[in-house]
């Protein structure tokens, strides 16, 4: 088995950056299929004096939470990479080189987010030199890894 080098802050985050267009992207299309269904539903004269319920709110939230788990889920268990990993030539795996479970990544998609939430905390803390890792790879038993060229 060879052994990749794990990776740095720096690459992780402008994988992230780059994944960052895509879920821009990812939510421009759900607005509009969102929109869409508000059309269909209601017409198009004084569409916008129409305002959803609350729970309809609700339900619109978790849907596009659903499409960007979704997008991060299908890439890392499929591959191993998303569009930004891919660009800066990092996978994510499991210690002896296989591809993540579908827990884990369900559990990244779900802990990642929250490492950034706390100030960046939980993505800060692969500068603390023994692990190298951010909590959501601790957490989840995972590890972003260098391809080499």
């Amino acid at each position: 088995m060879q052994h990749l080098k794990v990776a740095n802050l720096l690459r992780r985050l402008a994988a992230l950056i780059y994944d960052g267009f895509l879920i821009f992207a990812i939510t421009l299309g759900y607005g509009a299929l969102l929109l869409l269904l508000k059309i269909v539903f209601n017409g198009v004269d004084g569409l916008e004096d129409i305002q959803p319920k609350p729970l309809i709110q609700w339900l619109s939230l978790l849907g596009w939470l659903a499409c960007t788990i979704g997008y991060y889920f299908i890439c890392w268990r499929k591959q191993g990479q998303t569009l930004g990993m891919k660009a800066w030539r990092l996978r994510l795996q499991q210690a002896d080189g296989s591809l993540a479970t579908a827990q884990q990544c369900l559990a990244r998609s779900l802990l990642a987010p929250l490492s950034m939430a706390c100030l960046g905390l939980g993505y800060l803390y692969c500068l603390v030199p023994p692990a190298n890792a951010c909590l959501h790879d601790l957490f989840t038993n995972t590890q972003v890894v260098v391809i080499e060229k």
